[in-house]
């Protein structure tokens, strides 16, 4: 264990700042999710291209992180996560003076090259500074983070738009954006263990190594499953329930997203339960989790409808947990670079959950969306059945 982990101070702070950073990215990754149906009306675009606003950053994460983990493997961590978190507000703010569809796509995809340098170093920082149960911990304070994160930014961006418009949802985001910069700044310790990689040639041979690394691109593949369930899930729902019977309006719609803080819940309880039974037992279980909240989403009643959504979100976190743990273990070296990679196929996924599912929409309605979605809840249980073994004696294993 770290020298970080030594005091209770010491971990309090590291807590703080781990949940802080989630929940700073996340709330600006997300949030025009909500907001959909009243971007199409105010701009005068279909309901599909809407869905660029949330497609945006996720492009611009995907093709920045492994970018973000060669830079933060050779200069550090801290004065990265803190200076991206601050240079977040600028695309925020004039997001909210946007006065062109194209311009609000563009500030999206702005903010989207800004995030990865607060999640990505985070979870390196995790996996170097500490260890065994503590990082474990950790991973599952800054998911409980993200998580919480991605549903108050919905569930502000959607009130405030319900009562002062659309652009008011960004200002806030962006003054929330702000005061979370802060707290990072005060709370998060100074990498003690880091060790610099020298040199574009060895930190790009890292590369290689992950690539052929079976345990690490498993893992990215859950990773691509989880992003993409839930943007698919996410974005068609909307659609679904902005449209008769349920005429929604954006302050419900946010209100939804209260589903996602049952992942705030089973981050945590997935990570120790991973380190008492394995993450592969947990993961069959989380599967299951997620097929039946997704079947009760076939229902009629709204009520219904929420409970499906509750569960599907438990179970698809607790993957999200067991498998960003396992990312810094598997790796074997050039942990930062290492997350870059299956951040940038992480974010992958989530672009296209919000484009493959399209036509299955249009030709199937809600039954084709839910039909994709359990066939990559598939694919992820097969991947982390078959290659989620136990590492070689030769390497401590961690959740």
């Amino acid at each position: 264990m770290s020298s970080l982990s030594t005091s209770e101070g010491s971990s309090v702070r590291l807590n703080i700042a781990a949940f802080a950073g989630g929940f700073a990215t996340f709330i600006n990754m997300w949030c025009t999710q909500a907001l959909l149906p009243v971007l199409a009306a105010a701009f005068h675009v279909s309901e599909a291209r809407t869905g660029l606003t949330v497609t945006a950053p996720l492009v611009a994460t995907a093709v920045t992180a492994p970018v973000v983990g060669l830079i933060s493997d050779r200069f550090g961590r801290k004065k990265f996560i803190v200076g991206a978190a601050l240079l977040l507000l600028v695309p925020t703010i004039l997001a909210a003076t946007s006065w062109s569809f194209n311009e609000l796509v563009l500030c999206r995809f702005v903010q989207g090259l800004m995030l990865p340098f607060i999640f990505t170093i985070t979870i390196a920082y995790i996996g170097e500074e500490t260890s065994g149960a503590t990082a474990a911990r950790l991973a599952g304070t800054y998911l409980s983070g993200a998580i919480f994160g991605g549903f108050f930014g919905r569930f502000l961006a959607g009130l405030m738009t319900a009562n002062f418009g659309w652009r008011a949802a960004f200002w806030a985001i962006a003054a929330l954006t702000l005061a979370l910069a802060g707290i990072i700044a005060a709370t998060l310790p100074k990498e003690k263990l880091f060790q610099p990689i020298h040199g574009l040639r060895r930190a790009l041979g890292a590369f290689a190594l992950h690539l052929g690394n079976v345990r690490l691109m498993a893992t990215c593949a859950v990773g691509f499953g989880v992003l993409f369930n839930l943007v698919a899930t996410f974005t068609f729902i909307n659609f679904r329930l902005a449209a008769a019977p349920y005429f929604l309006g954006p302050a419900a719609l946010g209100g939804i997203f209260v589903v996602y803080l049952g992942g705030v819940v089973m981050s945590p309880v997935s990570a120790r339960l991973a380190n008492r039974f394995g993450r592969r037992r947990v993961m069959a279980v989380a599967a299951p989790l997620a097929w039946a909240g997704l079947g009760l989403t076939l229902a009629s009643p709204l009520w219904l409808i929420g409970i499906g959504l509750l569960l599907m979100c438990s179970g698809i976190f607790m993957q999200q947990t067991l498998a960003t743990a396992f990312v810094s273990v598997a790796a074997r070296e050039a942990k930062s670079t290492a997350v870059g990679l299956y951040v940038a196929i992480y974010y992958v996924g989530g672009s296209a959950g919000g484009v493959v599912p399209g036509e299955l929409w249009h030709e199937y309605g809600w039954p084709g969306c839910v039909a994709v979605v359990c066939a990559m809840q598939l694919a992820m249980l097969a991947a982390a059945l078959r290659f989620w073994t136990p590492l070689p004696a030769l390497h401590v294993e961690r959740v």
